[in-house]
């Protein structure tokens, strides 16, 4: 018999519903490792950082927490915010600050359409529709580069300068890991997103690369699109899509608007991944901490339960992954659901279906 494996997990609820998700993710992941037959399991450490940590201490996560996490396997995390405190201090004093120093470059975000979940989508009726978003996580627009400036010249006169940062290197390793992720798809097609029309420096850097990398992989088809343009193609013609490969702000804003036609921002996985493994990868729903349900056990885990398969993919525990996706399917299938997407159903209702169905 082989060794158990043993995977450190820190968990960051963080705010709102963040810790009714996290919870529910945990409950699948340990019934997996209960039932493994001694393969595998789980060693969780959790953090209460978040905006009640900062209304606190006046800082979102500990001064050495990067230090304290960086021996984890892995991150699983909530959902940062809370209206005590302004969005730009809870997103760059934790989430972001994670990503940021563990160099978590490719954020992937699965856009998949769910068994008995209505999509506002009509072609989603009678068209298979599945594809991912892989976003350019540690530059481009988010970089936080630039500054308030001119105050002291009086009300009405302050300038403020957002610069967005795109590296060679930083636009090569995102393309190629896009590439290599279509090669695993039935449809071999990666589609790169830019404004490079109005943007001439950055994004025409990026669509130079693009055209570059692309040589080095024949077999896969390829376009590249103006992000308006892709916006609307999400919606007219979202069959021709499978890998979507843009910089930090068009990828955020594009893979909410595929949530949004799967049938909801709950429903959506993430992986925030540092592929070279020097530091741990970090697991999250897309939805933000909802503080109108928050507490009201109303919370869709579903989102964060994919976030969970994604981080036994990263594991290499693929069939655990299937198994947690299909039993997601058979809860949504059987026409379990939470209010976000037209149900009755409470967030444990969800969990223990999900449970059963594994």
């Amino acid at each position: 018999m082989s060794e158990q494996r043993t995977f450190s997990i820190a968990a960051i609820p963080a705010d709102g519903v963040g810790t009714e998700v996290v919870a529910a993710g945990r409950a699948v992941l340990d019934a997996l490792a209960a039932g493994s037959g001694g393969r595998f399991a789980f060693e969780w450490t959790e953090f209460p950082w978040g905006c009640g940590y900062y209304e606190k201490t006046g800082r979102m996560m500990d001064e050495d927490g990067l230090e304290t996490l960086q021996d984890f396997d892995a991150l699983y995390f909530g959902a940062v915010g809370w209206p005590s405190v302004p969005d730009h201090i809870s997103l760059w004093g934790l989430r972001l600050r994670i990503c940021q120093n563990f160099d978590q470059w490719a954020n992937v975000r699965p856009v998949h359409f769910h068994p008995g979940i209505t999509s506002p989508l009509r072609k989603a009726d009678d068209t298979p529709l599945d594809w991912v978003v892989v976003r350019e996580n540690s530059e481009g627009e988010y970089a936080g580069l630039g500054g308030r400036n001119l105050a002291g010249r009086g009300p009405g006169n302050e300038v403020a300068l957002q610069t967005a940062l795109f590296t060679e290197k930083g636009c090569e390793r995102i393309m190629r890991f896009a590439f290599d992720l279509a090669r695993q798809r039935d449809r071999k097609k990666v589609s790169s997103v830019t404004k490079s029309n109005a943007q001439q420096y950055g994004m025409v850097l990026w669509d130079e690369v693009f055209e570059r990398v692309a040589a080095d992989y024949p077999d896969v088809e390829t376009e590249s699109v103006l992000v308006d343009a892709m916006s609307a193609k999400f919606v007219l013609h979202p069959e021709d899509l499978s890998v979507v490969v843009a910089s930090n702000l068009n990828a955020d804003i594009l893979s909410d608007l595929g949530s949004a036609l799967a049938g909801s921002l709950g429903l959506a996985a993430s992986a925030n991944l540092n592929p070279d493994r020097r530091f741990p990868s970090m697991f999250e729903p897309v939805h933000g901490s909802a503080p109108d349900i928050a507490g009201q056990g109303l919370a869709n885990p579903i989102g964060a339960i994919g976030s969970a398969a994604l981080m036994l993919e990263h594991f290499g525990l693929n069939d655990e992954a299937t198994r947690v996706r299909k039993a997601i399917e058979s809860t949504t299938a059987a026409g379990l659901l939470t209010p976000d997407v037209g149900g009755t159903a409470t967030t444990d209702q969800i969990v223990e279906a999900v449970l059963a169905n594994l």
